[in-house]
């Protein structure tokens, strides 16, 4: 809970801004981290496997969104996070 609202005062324009198209992309980020690590020491574990990947899908169209609407947005945001396409 406190990681949240550390990542929804850095990313968004207040601290109960969590509907903005960056906040989101960076709470995406966050837990596809948290994922990747834990399948790295479970590799059989499917269903995290597929809750990662409709995260990267969802954290993808947000990005495809972003960039549509605010290209400057986009680009510091994917800087920021270090998320490469």
């Amino acid at each position: 809970k406190e990681k949240k609202q550390e990542i929804f005062n850095k990313f968004g324009k207040n601290a109960t801004d969590t509907g903005s198209p960056e906040s989101q992309v960076a709470l995406f980020t966050y837990r596809i981290n948290h994922l990747t690590d834990f399948l790295k020491k479970n590799p059989k574990d499917f269903r995290t496997q597929r809750a990662l990947l409709k995260l990267v899908g969802k954290r993808r169209r947000q990005l495809d969104y972003l960039k549509a609407e605010d290209i400057e947005r986009y680009r510091t945001v994917i800087k920021e996070l270090n998320i490469r396409k």
